[in-house]
This record gives structure tokens, C-alpha cells and sequence, in this order.
């Protein structure tokens, strides 16, 4: 009990420790990226799914009995991950370069479109924040996973295409 009323001693919420969580989070992902443009891919490109499996440990999300949320939520979860990967993957391209190894192809649309997406999960946080904090991690988790996967999963996919045809030339 002390240590829940020093931290609301601080002054710090929750709320406040989400967002910078957030932000650290995607500070990460967009310096990791940025960081892709000058390095090459190597091997297989199976790294590019390595994503998915960080992943998983959220799934365990849905094994909590205080989940409750109607079918048309989970569905709308799932359709708004999906509209949110379109974008990932059409900025997401790689190119062979001079020294014939494949790099991620340098993409400011990537970036806008990545800050886009984190504003309008940030959004809609604030707009169903109504529901109960497990259901709303759980909602958000299958928001994630729907497009985390496709976007992943397109971009190996794309990543294969540009190494078969390497190998071939």
C-alpha cells in the first residue's frame, strides 16, 4: 500500500506512465527502422517475422476471465488493425543496392504513416476508455496483432520476391 500512495504521491498517474511507455516504445521501433535503411538484410529474411513472436506473450491477455466484450467489438478491433496495416505495407519496400545486398528502402511515408497509427490508437484509447481495463488491453492487443501480422507477413513475403529475383539475375 505504501508504494501505491508514494507513486501517487509523485504525482505521476498511470496514464502518464502509459504514454511515455508508449512513446519509449515507439521512439524504439522508429530508430530501429530508420537504423534498417543503411544496413542490409541478411540471410533468409526470416528476422522479419521475429516481431510475431514478441508477441505472443500477449495472447495470454485472453485467458483472463474478466474479458468480456460483444462479437461486433472484437470484429471492429480486427477490421480497424487491418485498415491500420495498409499503410505500413505500402511504405514498407526493399531494394537491392549497389553491393548486391537488399536494404529496407528509405521511406519517410513509413515514418508519418507509423506516427499516424500510433495517434489514432492514442485516440482511440481516450475514446473507449469506458470499457473495463482488461477487455480494453484485450481489444487492443487484437487490434495490434491485426496489423503487426499482415504487415509482417507482406513484408517478408516482398523480401522473398526481391531475393528470388537476386538469386536468379
Amino acid at each position: 500500500m505504501n508504494s501505491i500512495h508514494s507513486f501517487k504521491e509523485s504525482g505521476v498517474t498511470m496514464n502518464g506512465s502509459v504514454y511515455i511507455f508508449i512513446i519509449l516504445i515507439a521512439g524504439l521501433i522508429l530508430w530501429r527502422r530508420t537504423r534498417s535503411f543503411y544496413r542490409p538484410i541478411r540471410g533468409s529474411g526470416i528476422r522479419l517475422l521475429l516481431p510475431l513472436l514478441f508477441m505472443l506473450p500477449g495472447m495470454m491477455l485472453f485467458l483472463n476471465p474478466r474479458i468480456h466484450a460483444p462479437l461486433l467489438e472484437w470484429i471492429a478491433a480486427i477490421v480497424i488493425g487491418l485498415a491500420l496495416s495498409i499503410p505500413l505495407i505500402w511504405t514498407t519496400n526493399y531494394e537491392v543496392r549497389e553491393d548486391q545486398q537488399i536494404y529496407a528502402k528509405k521511406n519517410m511515408g513509413f515514418i508519418v504513416a507509423f506516427l499516424a497509427i500510433l495517434g489514432i490508437r492514442l485516440l482511440l484509447r481516450n475514446y473507449v476508455s469506458m470499457l473495463n481495463p482488461e477487455t480494453f488491453a484485450a481489444l487492443f492487443m487484437v487490434i495490434a496483432f491485426s496489423y503487426v501480422i499482415p504487415w509482417r507477413v507482406m513484408s517478408y513475403l516482398k523480401f522473398r520476391k526481391l531475393l528470388r529475383g537476386r538469386l536468379v539475375a
